[in-house]
């Protein structure tokens, strides 16, 4: 039998369950339904109740289909209908409200398109088990959470984010928690909005550490570049960007109108990169991610942040040819002496090799390098890793891939389609060592005393692999050769609006062989 559990919030009771030694708590609404005339807008608090709401099974997802349709890469986030999609979880071990725990708030990756915060990858038990609430949340994805339109705010997305984490701030001594104790993390579109969030002053004080792994923005964060999309939208869909035009359209026509937005341009395998994201728009977001860490003007708090080794490098095509190389590298931003220096690093690579290194280094490493040294610069707290461990599938038999280590971050091997993603009898040890680094910085503010701050005269970096391990400025050449990039606007316009520059030479890439590009870019 079921044991039940009921705690009360600021908006009304929740009635969860005992799973084990771990109190879960789902789909509690932290805003109203984004409907009707809330579809567009700022997220509003939820109206008040008195019966105990029913908090055994997960919420509406706003994904509405998955990411990718198939591929064990592919995190198990099931689709789950309702409006309510503005809901999170809570995995407590104890809803007392004296209890003082440390939480850990998670958002969820999904290119900020797709995902949601129901997937079993997300589950809490293990950080409930080490003293640490978990609380996933979901948020609004797609058009609906990021294209400019001209009669809504922008940023809704973002919006929504501080909205469960001000719920958080109100609630979370309820189900056990500290208030002042929140750390925000996420992966992939997930480290994107924690890396956002730093920069974002409305969330100052909301957490008090950050975790981003894998974390992408768009390129080109510019109101300029959204406004551009906005137009591109209007001309490729025959429909104004204005609520007034897209309120009432069903979910499957505004996935309709997406894919069209997102249609590569003619003559071209390329889609258009990350259209769909949050943007600087000057006063919530006042400055890109890149910028605000390089000023100093990004939240101030203690930092964990990396990536995998091959994040993307399976996305290219084994069989690419060799003229795609410079204009693959030339396309990402690296001047022919970068260029140059690349192809001395990757010796004796092959092509799909270099062009998929190329890719995982521009989208991940890359920029992760960055806000390293511009924290080092800053002397703030910043802790870097690189996961390399290799998954042992015959399918990724040799690549730490995207997505690769959250089965161990969450010491979950066991999970849901984990197999299929790390391949027979993946290394318990490893999980407790990523797992508890992560529950040490969530608790103590630092990962522990084996794994230093980088810092800008030793970079000291933990490399995550069959063993755990801190080296010296491991990245040398990745941190020289991409910090020298151009990271503006696209150079290519069109009246269907801006395309990036990655995205379009890598398309230029195609047109002299095969296709190169496979897969639907960053979760």
């Amino acid at each position: 039998m079921t044991q039940q559990i009921c705690v009360t919030t600021s908006r009304g009771p929740v009635l969860g369950t005992w799973r084990g030694a771990t109190a879960r708590f789902l789909g509690i609404p932290y805003a109203k339904p984004p409907v009707g005339e809330l579809r567009f807008a700022a997220p509003v608090p939820p109206e008040s109740w008195t019966e105990p709401v029913d908090a055994a099974l997960y919420g509406p997802t706003a994904q509405r289909r998955p990411f990718l349709v198939d591929g064990p890469t592919t995190v198990p986030e099931p689709t789950i209908p309702g409006a309510d999609v503005l809901n999170l979880n809570v995995f407590t071990p104890d809803p007392s409200p004296d209890a003082g725990l440390p939480v850990l708030v998670w958002i969820h990756g999904g290119g900020y398109i797709a995902g949601c915060s129901a997937s079993p990858w997300y589950d809490g038990s293990a950080f409930c088990r080490d003293g640490v609430i978990l609380v996933s949340l979901g948020y609004r994805l797609g058009i609906e959470g990021h294209l400019h339109l001209e009669d809504a705010p922008d940023n809704r997305a973002v919006l929504d984010w501080i909205a469960a984490l001000t719920w958080v701030r109100d609630n979370i001594t309820a189900f056990g928690g500290d208030p002042g104790k929140v750390t925000v993390a996420g992966q992939s579109a997930g480290g994107g909005a924690v890396q956002t969030l730093m920069a974002t002053p409305t969330a100052r004080g909301l957490f008090r550490a950050a975790i981003s792994m894998s974390g992408v923005v768009r390129e080109d964060e510019s109101r300029a570049n959204a406004l551009a999309v906005s137009q591109r939208f209007t001309h490729r869909t025959g429909l104004p960007a204005t609520v007034a035009a897209l309120r009432d359209l069903t979910n499957d026509e505004l996935l309709a109108l997406q894919d069209k937005l997102n249609a590569p341009e003619p003559g071209q395998d390329a889609t258009p990169g990350l259209t769909l994201a949050p943007f600087a728009d000057g006063t919530l977001v006042p400055l890109p991610v890149l910028e605000a860490f390089a000023g100093g003007t990004a939240a101030p708090v203690p930092l964990l942040l990396g990536f995998t080794h091959h994040e993307f490098n399976h996305a290219v095509q084994p069989d690419a040819p060799a003229e795609a190389v410079p204009l693959t590298l030339a396309g990402l931003g690296l001047s022919p002496q970068a260029t140059a220096s690349y192809l001395a690093v990757h010796e004796g690579d092959t092509p799909a090799q270099i062009m998929g290194q190329a890719l995982t280094d521009a989208l991940f490493r890359g920029p992760a390098l960055a806000i390293a040294e511009a924290r080092a610069g800053h002397e703030l707290p910043t802790w870097l890793y690189q996961f390399d461990w290799a998954s042992r599938h015959p399918r990724h038999s040799g690549h730490a891939f995207h997505c690769l280590e959250l089965p161990f971050v969450f010491d979950l091997l066991d999970a849901e389609r984990a197999p299929d993603a790390t391949g027979p009898n993946p290394p318990q040890h490893l999980a407790d060592a990523i797992h508890g680094s992560w529950v040490s910085f969530i608790r103590d503010l630092a990962p522990g005393s084996f794994w230093p701050c980088y810092d800008r005269s030793r970079r000291r970096t933990m490399i995550f692999d069959t063993t755990a391990r801190v080296l010296d400025d491991p990245l040398r050449h990745e941190r020289e050769i991409w910090d020298t990039r151009s990271r503006g606007p696209a150079t290519e316009s069109s009246p269907t609006g801006p395309t990036t520059r990655g995205s379009f030479v890598l398309a230029r890439g195609r047109r002299v062989g095969d296709r190169l590009i496979e897969g639907d870019g960053p979760r």
